[in-house]
């Protein structure tokens, strides 16, 4: 007969280390010192007081990362699904409709660049402002008889 409490229990137990037995007194932990205590293994690329590698190493050239310009991309089939015919759509809008996530440089001030591309069409009149557009979406929207502002920066 089946009975609840004769089952066997499928979660395996904890195999309990350090206290004795078979498994031994450094509990995988192998000999002494600060690797054997908890917390105790220090930075990556520390090397026991030793100048480490990456601080002998010179340091050479120039790294123009911090001054790329990086653009969220809007395709004109996402604005056309989303904006009514003759609607002014600027970025505010575009992160409103969940399109373009926003950005907060310092101040609290939206730093999110933005570029519409042409995957899609349009079908609508719509007045777009963005930082770029790529010169197909800038000819579809014209061809609708909207048009292409680009924001300046300030």
């Amino acid at each position: 007969m089946f009975r609840l409490e004769k089952l066997k229990s499928i979660v395996k137990k904890r195999k309990t280390i350090g206290r004795g037995g078979d498994r031994g007194g450094t509990s995988g932990r192998g000999g002494k010192g600060q690797t054997a205590r908890s917390g105790g293994n220090p930075r990556i690329g520390f090397e026991g007081g030793q100048m480490p590698l990456i601080r002998r190493l010179p340091k050479r050239g120039f790294n123009n990362s911090i001054f790329r310009n990086e653009f969220e991309i809007v395709n004109l089939d996402n604005i056309n699904a989303l904006f009514d015919e003759g609607t002014t759509v600027t970025k505010q809008d575009l992160i409103a409709k969940g399109l373009v996530k926003n950005k907060k440089g310092l101040g609290g001030k939206t730093v999110t660049r933005i570029k519409i591309l042409a995957h899609g069409g349009l079908s609508k009149k719509l007045i777009i402002c963005a930082d770029a557009f790529s010169k197909s979406a800038e000819q579809a929207i014209i061809d609708k008889g909207g048009q292409a502002r680009i924001i300046e920066e300030i």
